[in-house]
């Protein structure tokens, strides 16, 4: 609720969150807050954190043997924020926390349901103290119903959502059956929801001064996400089957092979097909009944179409059928295994490598993955800081709410802070 007037292109500069989230989709909910400009204080448990600090298989190297405890999902969903260490299971605790609350904006929590009620930290209270709080709590239920009170990760609601009966191996063939994406995907969109649903809250707040309570679940989320396939059976009752690597929209649209490596081609509308049909020098092909609509293209006869497009694109390199697919304007393109991604000439341009400076890493600096919204021409997203260590903040924090030195050190005594 910080009232200074902005003094730089920060869209949200002025406005301070309180993180109070852990592990990963309502972490990257805050971190795209602090991308924006705004001041996102991390709220952690002392001496452990969130407990997103210990996921994933690769931590950032700190120098002169300190531990960061950076994991990957940890250094990934929280980057521009302070970390303050306070244990809000004790009253000092608690008001510190009332204290930040009076100069917040916005609250984001994914404790279990009620579980903030117990110490005097839900909406209910904390819009006595600031009733312009925007309070968002992120869980795997949402709020009300039979499942409220159950714990939730991205793979349960990858399973229940329906994108697992989506995704994956088509039956009748090897390997056939649902698969889990790689990617944390219903975590990280839900992030991006509860973002978008807190600009919404802050938006009405301008227009009428009043703060609100957001409800976000990733099961809400994960149903969502199955998108056009799903509107597909609301519309006709009937399941779409899994299509393996297969587009869901106009086709063909499947990883193509060549003879050193393969490519993703999506020749989807009827002009991309006749173009293709060309090039493959078949025209005959596009008046094919067999494949004359995007849905025999796509679905119905989408396996033999394939088959007689791999035996054309097998005879040359994938560097050859890239370089004729974009010279008749035919959407493709190649497949990147990890390492490749950095060295995609389209990657480098868009600058998607964020090296930045990192006080503890033993490199000095950490390479962070850019915000896709760091291209907006007037107040693009930024990376100011590197995550933070532990508690890094915690002295700093307390004295901005006028906790003095040595009010700080009897709350570390304490075992508050």
């Amino acid at each position: 609720m910080t009232q200074t007037a902005p003094t730089s292109k920060l869209a949200l500069e002025g406005i301070r969150v309180i993180d109070m989230s852990r592990v990963f989709a309502a972490p990257v909910g805050a971190q795209i807050l602090g991308d924006l400009g705004a001041d996102v204080i991390k709220v952690e448990r002392p001496g452990v954190g969130d407990d997103g600090r210990g996921y994933g298989f690769s931590w950032v190297p700190g120098k002169d043997g300190i531990e960061t405890r950076h994991s990957s999902f940890f250094t990934v969903s929280n980057r521009n924020k302070r970390s303050i260490t306070l244990n809000h299971s004790k009253p000092e605790g608690q008001e510190i926390i009332r204290k930040l609350v009076e100069t917040a904006d916005v609250l984001i929590e994914n404790y279990k349901v009620g579980d903030l009620k117990r110490f005097g930290l839900d909406y209910e209270a904390l819009k006595e103290i600031n009733p312009r709080l925007i309070y968002c709590s992120v869980t795997g239920f949402g709020q009300t119903g039979p499942m409220a009170a159950l714990p939730g990760y991205d793979g349960l609601f990858q399973a229940t959502g329906g994108m697992m009966a989506v995704t994956g191996i088509p039956d009748g063939q090897p390997g056939a059956g649902p698969l889990k994406t790689g990617p944390s995907l219903v975590d990280f969109v839900t992030g991006h929801n509860t973002a978008l649903a807190i600009l919404g809250a802050l938006m009405y707040r301008g227009r009428t001064g009043e703060g609100q309570y957001i409800d976000i679940a990733l099961l809400d989320s994960s149903v969502a996400m199955v998108s056009h396939i799903m509107q597909d059976y609301l519309i006709s009752g009937n399941a779409p089957p899994r299509l393996g690597n297969g587009g869901n929209g106009g086709g063909p649209a499947d990883l193509i092979h060549c003879s050193d490596g393969i490519i993703y081609l999506t020749a989807g509308t009827d002009e991309h097909y006749r173009r293709l049909t060309v090039l493959m020098e078949q025209p005959e092909l596009f008046t094919d009944e067999r494949f004359d609509s995007n849905f025999k293209r796509g679905k119905t006869n989408r396996a033999e179409l394939m088959e007689i497009i791999n035996a054309w694109s097998g005879r040359f390199t994938t560097k050859a059928v890239q370089d004729m697919l974009d010279g008749a304007g035919i959407p493709a393109a190649r497949y990147n295994e990890l390492p490749d991604v950095w060295d995609d000439v389209q990657v480098k341009h868009r600058n998607l490598r964020a090296t930045t400076p990192h006080a503890w890493a033993a490199s000095g600096t950490v390479d962070l993955i850019a915000s896709p919204l760091a291209q907006m021409s007037e107040s693009p997203a930024t990376i100011r800081m590197a995550p933070p260590m532990l508690g890094e903040h915690t002295a700093e924090i307390l004295a901005e709410i006028g906790y003095d030195e040595a009010r700080i050190a009897e709350l570390r005594e304490l075992k508050v802070v």
